[in-house]
Order: C-alpha cells, then structure tokens, then sequence
C-alpha cells in the first residue's frame, strides 16, 4: 500500500485535491492510502467545514491552525508542523497542490529530510516574480520527483528550465520526471457540474437570466489594496453595467468587500452602492460557483482558477492581472488581459459582445487528470514491478 501525505491550506487546494481523493476511494482504495494535513493558511474554519461538507470529501486528519501572518513567519509555522507529520507518519510521497504557502512549506519540509515531492500544477509560470506565487511555484517544483503539468506549456516550461523530457525510474529528486497529465480541476468541473444543477438554487435565487449577466472576481490584494487599481476597475464595471444595462454579479472576497469603502473615491463608491445592475454579494459555495460561471455571459476575474473554469464552460473571460500563467486560453482569443486598466477592461467587453464565434478546443486533458496521476504514482513507486510487468 503506497501511503500519500496531502498538503492542503486553501480553498482552491480543498477543491483540488477532491478530484484526487475521489479517484482513490473508487479505483485505487486497495492500492493508495492518503493522509490530509491542512495548514491553517485560510483560517476561517467555518468557510473551510462548508467546502469539505459540499465536496463529499474526508475533513483532513489533522489542522495546523497556522492562520494568516507574515508569508516568513506562516510559512516557517508550516514547515515545522509538517516536517512533525511527516516523521511521524513516514509517508512513500507528499502532495502539494498549487502555488501558495502551503505548497512551498510542504515541499521545502519534505525534500529536506527526503520523502519524495509530487507537484500537481507543476510548470505554470506568470513570469512575474514579484507575485509570491510565482516564488512558490518554481521552488516547488524544483525540489519535486514527480511534476504534473496540466498544459504542454507547462511542460515545456519546466524543460526550459532544465528538466530533463527524457528520464527513465527510479524517479528521485535528482532525476525528477514531468508529466503532462491534463487539469485535475477539469476533472472537478466535471464531475460537479452535474451535481451544481440539482443543489444549488443560486440562479433562482438573485433572480438571474441564464447567459444575460456578467460574473466578476475581484481578490488579489495588488487590486484590492491599490486604490488606483481598484477605481479603475470599478470605474469600468459601473460604466459597461449602466451603458449595457446588464447585470453584473459579484461575490466578493472578504479583502475586497473589507476595502472596497475605504479605497474608492467616495463618489465612485456611492455610485457602485446605488447601481441597480450590479449584485454585490458576500462568497459563494463552490457549486454556486460553478452554476453562476456556466450560465454567465463574460467572466472578469483576477483568479488563475476562474480563468481556467471560464474555458471549462466555454465563457469569455476579461483578466485583471497584467499577465497570467494561462497564456493558452489568452492566445486561443477566449481570453484577453486587461489589467486593471479601464479602457482595456471596456475594449474587451465590447470586442466579446461583438464576437460570439469563439472555439475551445480540448487543451486541458480529458478529464481524467486524477486517474492517470494515481496510476502514475504506482508506477514509479514500483519501477522494477511496472518493468517485469511489461517485459
């Protein structure tokens, strides 16, 4: 039995590692054993409890509570409590999920006292590196055995960076391999698409018309907590909702909904308080996430996760980041970075109003990301056995 300790600290990583998890107590139960340890990093617990309740996935085996802080002291916490867990629990992998805190400290814990890392995620890059995230992931992935990258980009990536494209096992920290395995959340998406039509009431509820409203996400804090940024984009949602008289849907993050007074010019916050077209509201659950994204019109977020899901559910999407580590879904034309510009977020909602003939092809796997990851972590636990087996 291969024994998997999983590192999770963020919502999006709940989600994630749900599509794996499920995979394992349907097709490998007597084969992989999976050990949950949650940071803490998002320390509303109760937002937390929702999300492993709505995903029918185990709550982890043990809390951290590490909570918010510096990302030095939050991520130091983190490697002392995991490096614990897994000297204790003496695991053949760790799992990390991503780009946060959580994952960095999993894998800098790990690969120091040598339980091997797999990366799911692997081989995304911004290019930006002033965005911590961006920090998180390259050394991530360079203290990784097993890397999954979700996109061929991502792969190439990582062989630019000198991963070799071409190791054979035993697979080690010093001879790691990259995969090309499709998006685990594409599984997700999925999976819980279904599921969202028969639980979630959401649309019935704001009282929406399926494909006439504009969904919005708004939680990087170099936009919500740059009031200039912040302006401009709210400059832009209040201009395109009143001239299109369509109804833009935000749930916003708690930073956001936090400094959203305090960083809009009074007048423009005024008007955004009084505007009838826009519904403001406090988080959604994951499935009415889901059921907002795939009967929106056009998708405007700062998410790298709702970029992606735009593309899951073939909706245009309006970027309010300066770069994103999707480039794919930029060059395709299903997506445009905007910034936090508002001419730029105006330019883009009337080039996809006008152009409704857009194609997504399959550039995410097939869905099946979480099964071949399972099958793979087989495989190179036991190189020897997979060689005999195909001799």
């Amino acid at each position: 039995m291969i024994k998997l300790v999983t590192i999770i600290g963020a919502r999006p990583q709940i989600i994630k590692a749900a599509a794996l998890n499920r995979e394992i107590q349907k097709n490998f139960f007597d084969k992989i054993s999976e050990y949950v340890v949650h940071t803490g990093q998002h320390y509303d617990e109760n937002m937390s409890n929702v999300f492993f309740d709505e995903l029918m996935i185990p709550f982890p085996d043990i809390n951290l509570k590490v909570g918010s802080g510096s990302h030095g002291n939050q991520t130091a916490l983190m490697i002392k409590g995991i490096e614990e867990v897994l000297n204790k629990q003496k695991p053949d992998f760790l799992i990390v999920y991503g780009d946060t805190n959580s994952t960095l400290a999993g894998a800098v814990a790990a690969s120091k006292i040598h339980v091997p890392v797999i990366h799911i995620e692997a081989g995304l890059r911004s290019f930006n590196k002033s965005m911590p995230e961006e920090i998180n992931r390259i050394m991530c992935d360079h203290v990784s055995t097993l890397l999954f990258s979700p996109t061929k980009t991502g792969c190439e990536n990582l062989f630019s960076e000198g991963f070799a494209s071409n190791t054979k096992p035993p697979f080690t920290i010093d001879n790691p391999h990259v995969f090309h395995c499709g998006d685990i959340m594409y599984d997700n998406s999925l999976f819980f698409s279904t599921v969202a039509d028969e639980k979630s009431s959401i649309i019935e509820k704001l009282e929406l018309t399926p494909d006439e409203y504009v969904l919005v996400t708004i939680h990087r804090d170099n936009n919500t907590d740059d009031p200039e940024r912040l302006n401009s984009i709210f400059e832009a949602l209040n201009n395109i909702s009143f001239a299109e008289k369509k109804t833009f849907v935000l749930p916003l993050h708690p930073r956001t909904a936090k400094l959203l007074q305090a960083n809009l010019d009074k007048t423009l916050y005024k008007s955004i308080i009084n505007n009838p077209f826009l519904k403001i509201l406090p988080p959604v659950s994951f499935l009415d996430m889901i059921v907002l994204e795939k009967n929106s019109k056009i998708i405007i977020t700062d998410s790298g996760g709702v970029q992606k899901e735009s593309y899951f559910f073939k909706k245009p999407c309006i970027i309010l980041r300066p770069q994103t580590e999707w480039k794919e879904i930029v060059e395709n034309g299903t997506a445009i970075i905007a910034d936090a510009d508002k001419n730029k977020i105006l330019e883009a909602f009337s080039y996809f109003t006008k152009n409704n003939d857009l194609k997504y092809p399959s550039i995410f796997g097939d869905g099946n990301a979480a099964g071949f990851i399972c099958e793979e972590i087989i495989k190179a636990h036991s190189p020897s056995a997979v060689d005999l087996e195909n001799s």
